[in-house]
């Protein structure tokens, strides 16, 4: 399927704006991503009532109530509180990456992997172990760093898509990931 380098070239422009914003105003980025966590929750509840009416038992139906009314409590916690929210969402993050390095650090010893396999796996372990480390000692600081690393992610992001776009609107082609170009 071929896209258009013009939609591509606005949406790199767009992805450039929003990186920039994430990168220069931290602070505006947390409060939009616990504002999208919140939306998440409401629309979660919508789902979990529409399949408490769905289930053709009273057991599911308690339960999709349940989930429900938490998904609902969440979200207008994420709203009044949008500080600690935030805060406990980078807790989550930083409890994720900590026990993801747990495990790749010992799938670093396991039998049948190659040596370079091995230190990789060591290797991003211990970095994963790192930040989640960092991000649960200083959980304000992780939340800036998430928005700003977003931000830089968005950045490189869009000029590649711009580089790509003007490339195809150039009549190129771009060569298929993995295959050099003579």
């Amino acid at each position: 399927m071929k896209s258009s380098p013009t939609a591509l070239f606005w949406r790199a422009a767009l992805a450039i704006v929003v990186g920039g914003i994430a990168f220069a105003w931290p602070s505006i980025t947390i409060g939009a991503f616990v504002i999208v966590f919140a939306i998440y929750a409401f629309l979660a509840a919508v789902m979990e009532f529409g399949q408490a009416f769905a289930a053709g038992r009273i057991g599911p139906v308690a339960g999709h109530l349940a989930l429900a009314v938490l998904d609902v409590g969440a979200g207008i916690i994420a709203l009044a509180w949008p500080g600690i929210t935030a805060l406990v969402l980078v807790t989550v993050i930083a409890v994720w990456a900590f026990l993801i390095g747990v495990m790749e650090f010992g799938m670093a010893f396991r039998s049948g992997e190659t040596a370079g396999e091995r230190a990789l796996l060591g290797l991003t372990g211990l970095v994963s172990i790192a930040l989640g480390v960092a991000f649960a000692t200083r959980p304000d600081i992780g939340a800036i760093t998430i928005a700003q690393l977003y931000g830089l992610f968005s950045l490189v992001s869009g000029i590649s898509s711009i580089v790509v776009a003007t490339n195809l609107r150039r009549g190129g082609q771009l060569a298929p990931v993995g295959r050099l170009a003579a």
